[in-house]
This record gives C-alpha cells, structure tokens and sequence, in this order.
C-alpha cells in the first residue's frame, strides 16, 4: 500500500476521472464507483438528442479507461450509504467498500423546481436514456404526423425548451436546424414550417454567465433560425397538452425540453452531510467536509464559493481543476507538504448556436461570435472527448453533417411506436 492509502472515488465524470488520472501518476490505489458503467460526455447531449451524434461517440467504457491506469480500479454499484467514522461505504451490489480517503464526485441531475408537470411530461437532457427519449420521441412525433397531418396544426411537431443557459440555447438550435434542414427533405409531404421552436427563460436575457452583448447576439442568431424567444417568460406547469405560461397563456406543443437547471444528486442527503438549498454539500476552502478531513466533494455535488461570494458554477473545468487539485493535496500530504486553499482559475466559456454561429467569453475581456467561435467551440470539444475513436468518429460525424446537412443517427429502435398514438388498423390507415 503506498503512503495514499486506498482512495474510492464516487462518480466517473470529469472530476472523478480527474482525481483518478493524477493519482495513478503516483501509483495510489483508486477504486471508481458508479451506477453507471460509462463516462459521459454531457455537453454533447444535445447532439444526440437531435440526431446528430450517436451514444458511443460521447460515452466511454469506465473499465476501458481504467484498464490503461495502473493501480486504478472499477466497481459497477450505487451507493446507499456510509460509516464515515468507520470509513466504510455501503453500496446495493457490492456489499460496503473501505476507503482511506473518499472523495464524492457523483454529479448532478435535472432540477424541477417543483413546477408540476415536468417530470411527467418533459425532458431532462442529463444522460443518454434522457438523450434517446426526446429523440425517439421527436422522430415517432413526425411519424405519426406522416400518418395523419393534421395533427401539426395541433401542436405534434412543436417544441418548447425552457431554460435559456447554454443547454437550452444549444438545444433549441440544434432542433431549429434539424428541422429546417433535415425533417423537412424526410418528410415533403407534411408542412414543416408550420411547427414552432420555442425557447422559454424568465430571465430578461439568455446566458446569464455572459456579456450582454453575446447575450443579445445569442438571442438574435436564435431568431434568425426561427426559434422563437420569449424572456422575462415564466412557467406555471407542463401538461400533456403544451407548457402552461404564469398568466395561463399555453404554448401548444408534444416535446418540451427541461433546460432550466440542476441540482446536485442526493447524495449528500444519503451519507448525512450538510448540503445548500440546491443539494451540494457544504465543503471547506480545501474541499474537504467539515468534520470529516478523510472526505472530500468536488464537481456538480460540491458548494463551492467563488471570488464573488457565490457557489462556483456546475461545469466541467470547475470540476476538472477539483480533480487535481485533490490529487495534489493528497500527494502532498502523503509527503509532509502544505496545499494552500482551492482557487478556481476562469478560462471562459463558450456556446454554439448552430452552424458557424456560437459565442466565446475568455479572460481579459476578450470576446468574439461567428465562425471563429464556432470553431474554437468545435476544437475544444473535441480535445475533452475521452478516447481516440470517440474523437475520430464525432469529428467525421461532424464533416459529413457539415457536408450534406444529414443527420444519419435519426432511427428509431423500438421504444417509440407511432401508431400506438393513432387510432388506426396496425397495417395502415
């Protein structure tokens, strides 16, 4: 055993595998568990969603991660609680699990907000099953209109997104495009144009993290694309029927998308720790949890203050600069050496809107849209990716969709069956 001890880490996202990654350079034992055996690529969802990409292009195989660390390992179970005083974890499948150092990473999921409606009839966009839902939903929606038409006038083809952050910005564009250049050619014989995009924020702009200048070019390429934005526009309920607006005005529509935020997964609440509004766990400026030195949050589950006194966005960089900065806290311990506090350092941020459209934020001030930020959106994308096949095959997916505007992951499998929807014989109208 070296002088780490045993390290478990809860969740294999980006900062778990960033805790992982650095301390295998040191040969610690890491064990990884997650409920799920893959890691994903969450800013990609969208893509998938829309037909644009396919779920192997952003989910990775953890034990094929795991395989090229040495002295890391894997255990596919979920945890349902703990000992911390006995550094014991308990898990559904594999029995408890000992740890040294325990470091929680578990991620977050889709926050509702208590609106009634949105679990029964809205989509979260937080996993691949969320992804393949609202795609093969979206797809059995044009189907079933293929059957009978008239059911575009009623609202089967419209989509609301509400939330107006960079996921829902990227996905109401992404369907806009999907639609305009691609289901339109599928299906000529229904009038495409006549179904609505609609982008919902109760905010007075999009994208609060950015300049009101990027904000306001965001909203305009949005418009150009035909999605319709409505600000300072809050939701009162989702129903089977549409999004009901405060005021009671309905939006009609068969698809909304759940964009509005997310919270942390319960983790917290799980284990017994004391968590924020939101269900992050409160963590010292070294991320560890007060009264337990040996545990540490980091990511989406973790409250982290930032410069400005407020909790450190649920990003990927913030929880890939957690990742090491835990690793190296505990190498350092391991060798007699202080670690000064966890600082966050800001490298911008970035969201695409479509094709050759896409706004980037950096440090400085420095800010640019248009095709320069679109492809600077591409390339970084495509450097996160874990896996080479995975990069190769969303850059060619990219190239083709670029090329020829087709979207060749648009099939349905099986959990969708239009006629269910339709009262007609199974063999056709």
């Amino acid at each position: 055993m070296t002088p780490l001890g045993r390290v478990v880490v809860v969740g294999a996202g980006f900062g778990g595998l960033s805790v992982a990654r650095e301390l295998a350079k040191d040969l610690a034992h890491v064990q990884i568990i997650d409920r799920r055996n893959h890691h994903l690529f969450q800013p990609l969802l969208y893509q998938v969603a829309t037909a644009g990409l396919e779920p192997s292009d952003i989910a990775y195989a953890v034990r094929g991660i795991t395989k090229r660390l040495q002295s890391v390992d894997f255990t596919f179970a979920e945890v349902t609680g703990a000992d911390l005083d006995a550094k014991v974890l308990h898990t559904r499948t594999r029995g408890t699990v000992p740890y040294d150092t325990l470091v929680l990473a578990a991620g977050a999921r889709t926050a509702t907000f208590g609106v009634p409606g949105v679990e029964e009839h809205a989509f979260g966009l937080k996993s691949l099953d969320d992804a393949l839902d609202f795609r093969e939903h979206l797809l059995g929606q044009f189907e079933s209109c293929a059957v009978d038409p008239g059911l575009v006038a009623r609202g089967a083809l419209n989509v609301v997104v509400v939330g107006g952050g960079p996921t829902g910005v990227e996905m109401a564009g992404a369907t806009a495009e999907l639609y305009a250049r691609v289901m339109r050619h599928d299906f000529p014989e229904l009038d495409v144009s006549a179904a609505e995009v609609t982008l919902v924020e109760m905010a007075p702009h999009l994208l609060a993290p950015f300049h009101e200048k990027l904000q306001a070019n965001a909203a305009e390429e949005l418009r150009l694309r035909g999605v319709q934005v409505r600000l300072d526009t809050s939701v009162a309920e989702i129903t089977a029927e549409g999004v009901v607006l405060e005021g009671g005005d309905l939006l009609p529509a068969a698809t909304c998308v759940w964009a509005a935020g997310v919270e942390a997964v319960p983790l917290g609440d799980v284990l017994g720790l004391k968590t924020d509004r939101a269900g992050r766990i409160t963590v010292n400026p070294d991320l560890t949890v007060p009264g337990h030195p040996d545990v540490f949050a980091i990511g989406d589950i973790a409250s982290v203050e930032g410069p400005d006194g407020r909790p450190l966005p649920q990003l990927a960089p913030v929880a890939l600069q957690q990742g090491e900065y835990v690793a190296k806290r505990l190498a350092d311990r391991a060798a007699g050496r202080q670690t000064g506090s966890f600082t966050y350092t800001d490298k911008g941020s970035m969201a695409t809107i479509g094709r050759r459209s896409a706004i980037a934020q950096l440090p400085g001030g420095i800010r640019f849209t248009g095709s320069l930020a679109w492809l600077s959106w591409l390339v970084l994308h495509i450097y996160f990716l874990v896996g080479f096949r995975n990069r190769i095959s969303v850059m060619l997916n990219w190239a083709w969709n670029y090329l020829t505007w087709d979207r060749a992951a648009r099939v349905i499998v099986g959990q969708v069956d239009p006629l269910d929807r339709l009262d007609v014989p199974e063999d056709g109208p």
